[in-house]
């Protein structure tokens, strides 16, 4: 495998040119921690026969609270190292570097990139029958109002009402997915969009699959709730359907490896429960 480098600023791209018949050929997806891992499990089940390589930033989680610049720093370091071992397209599987950083990086690399957020508007705009739909994610993301635009763009005379959750992320992250001090929180960041009377609610932020169970009674029975993480499967799953020539330079067969910056209790916990299973973690400085 050869690689090529150049910084943003050059206005050239990074291009990885990788050896088609390489069995380090997979499907790249990172995170700013292990919410990103929803989305790796949707991939497993839409795409069973391929390999995934998976980067959560648990060091530098969260993302959310963090600057533009720093988060798309931060994005461009986890597409490298997912390169670097070997992936032939990126999937953002986090939703802040997805708003702020994926332009960026569809610039500067010449690999497919996948993100979360387009393929969530697209259902949202597909399930909601009074046009009233509801966002929730971190500050970062609903500061950059991605999914208003997005929603817009299809729908114009959509009403998009956003909600930031800052806690929700640190709160995943610590394994707190059944205490009653998350409930609480989830009631009050919930209460805007109950008033609002969304129907339609978007989990703008991959760690959120993991509350489903507790969003679901909070927001109504009647909201229909779309989780990105098997949205962004489908999309991936169609696309190598129709593009032929890059599904048969993917790796079949064979086992996934989980990449994590930093490895805590809650976090190998946290992956147990997303996939059911044990799962190997190992941890990486990138």
């Amino acid at each position: 495998m050869a690689d090529k480098k150049n910084d943003a600023s050059s206005g050239r791209r990074y291009r990885l040119l990788a050896n088609p018949t390489s069995d380090n050929d997979m499907i790249g997806i990172f995170d700013s921690g292990v919410g990103g891992m929803t989305v790796a499990k949707a991939v497993e089940q839409a795409l069973p026969d391929h390999r995934l390589i998976y980067f959560g930033d648990l060091a530098r989680t969260p993302y959310g609270s963090k600057s533009p610049e720093t988060i798309t720093d931060y994005a461009r370091q986890d597409t490298e190292f997912l390169l670097a071992k070997g992936a032939r397209l990126i999937i953002i599987a986090c939703n802040t570097a997805a708003s702020i950083a994926s332009e960026q990086l569809r610039r500067e690399f010449d690999v497919p990139i996948f993100e979360v957020i387009t393929p969530a508007v697209d259902k949202a705009i597909a399930t909601s029958s009074s046009g009233r739909i509801g966002v929730i994610g971190t500050r970062a993301t609903v500061n950059s109002g991605v999914y208003e635009e997005k929603i817009r763009a299809q729908a114009s005379e959509a009403k998009v009402f956003s909600q930031p959750c800052p806690l929700l992320v640190p709160l995943v992250e610590e394994g707190w997915l059944d205490k009653r001090e998350t409930k609480m929180i989830l009631r009050r960041y919930l209460a805007p969009l109950k008033r609002h009377q969304v129907d339609t609610l978007v989990l703008g932020c991959t760690h959120y699959p993991l509350l489903k169970e507790l969003i679901q009674p909070r927001i109504g029975k009647r909201t229909k709730v779309i989780d990105s993480s098997r949205e962004v499967a489908d999309c991936l799953k169609n696309y190598l359907a129709t593009h032929p020539e890059l599904d048969s330079q993917l790796r079949h067969g064979g086992s996934n490896r989980y990449y994590v910056s930093d490895l805590t209790e809650a976090a190998g916990s946290i992956a147990r429960r997303i996939f059911g299973r044990p799962m190997e973690l190992h941890k990486v400085t990138i």
